[in-house]
């Protein structure tokens, strides 16, 4: 195995806020892993609120760069577990390493990864556009900018009633609402039956992650259905989501993978939840890998390629929220950016 890696700054096309915060770019990782002629890529963006810079995934992949490269490549599963033990403490680098592993396996067995799992991409579901938090002018400008079927809308601020209700009166796409952990429970109480009645379809996150207390009242009381997404981070989250959450939200890069993603949509389907799988603003790398995974969800938020002003591949495309799929093996995407490699 040969290993290669970059790194990128993304412009936004807007900057993107969420409850959190402000960014005008979006750092991400990109992974470059060569096995017998055969080059497989994988993503993982840079979240400041995880603590997981680029230069983190730097350091922590050259100090065991040797461990990486030496793998006997055979099956994309063993080689997440081998990572998993390598970085106990990186789940962002896993994510990149996992995801080229799969593009690897699936370019070597000259399929996308969705035809060797047999899913049927007819049941995937519309991606939503995201609108990040701004004043009502500028929110409605990019709605504007990019009509869509399905808009998933940041909120967190004291006048998100009015905001969504502005929003309301230029479009009837169905309305998805993301708190990013930043309601109280009397402001979800008080909030989500009036987000219904604006024709609002789930919540994400409304409170903080570890707001269990809370999320087990909002839970019984809520006329709308509940996502978690940072409250569920990894495997053993998901359990501890069931009867305080309606869904839970999956995002690779926090999750580490491809590999336990699949695994993670299994226990919620098998714990009776609904199951979305978001993005983290990936450019078409890592979108291409939600899209492999996308007709076994229920919603999903893969617009990552759409709020950037620059992409650095092409692969999975969208016709007003519906996913088109390439013809390429493994991710299905086209990639040419190592000519200058690390």
């Amino acid at each position: 195995m040969k290993l290669s890696y970059k790194t990128y700054n993304l412009p936004f096309t807007h900057p993107f806020t969420i409850s959190k915060g402000t960014k005008t770019h979006q750092p991400t990782f990109i992974v470059e892993l060569e096995y017998f002629g055969v080059k497989g890529y994988g993503e993982a963006p840079a979240i400041s609120y995880y603590n997981i810079p680029v230069e983190k995934m730097m350091e922590d992949l050259e100090a065991k760069r040797t461990l990486v490269e030496k793998f006997s490549f055979s099956d994309p599963e063993r080689y997440w577990h081998y990572l998993h033990h390598l970085f106990p403490q990186n789940n962002f680098l896993v994510c990149a390493l996992d995801m080229a592993g799969w593009d690897l396996f699936g370019k070597m067995r000259r399929k996308q990864l969705h035809e060797l799992w047999k899913l049927d991409t007819a049941k995937a579901p519309l991606t939503d556009f995201t609108i990040g938090i701004d004043t009502v002018d500028i929110m409605v400008k990019k709605m504007q900018e990019k009509p869509w079927p399905v808009y998933k809308i940041k909120v967190g601020t004291e006048n998100d009633i009015e905001l969504v209700a502005s929003l309301r009166q230029h479009t009837d796409a169905v309305f998805r609402v993301d708190a990013n952990a930043g309601w109280t429970l009397d402001q979800a109480l008080h909030k989500i039956p009036v987000l219904k009645e604006l024709g609002v379809e789930f919540v994400e996150q409304p409170l903080a992650k570890d707001d269990w207390e809370g999320m087990k009242v909002l839970f019984e009381k809520s006329s709308l259905p509940l996502f978690a997404d940072e409250a569920c981070v990894v495997e053993a989250d998901v359990a501890k989501c069931q009867h305080h959450f309606h869904g839970i939200n999956i995002k690779l890069t926090k999750c580490s993978g491809i590999t336990p993603a699949r695994r993670m949509i299994k226990q919620a389907r098998e714990l009776g939840m609904q199951v979305m799988v978001g993005c983290m603003n990936e450019s078409s790398i890592g979108t291409a890998a939600i899209a492999q995974l996308a007709p076994l969800l229920d919603h999903v938020d893969m617009d990552g390629p759409l709020l950037l002003s620059e992409d650095i591949a092409r692969g999975v495309d969208f016709d007003n929220g519906r996913i088109v799929y390439t013809s390429g093996a493994g991710l299905g995407i086209e990639f040419s950016g190592f000519n200058d490699a690390i």
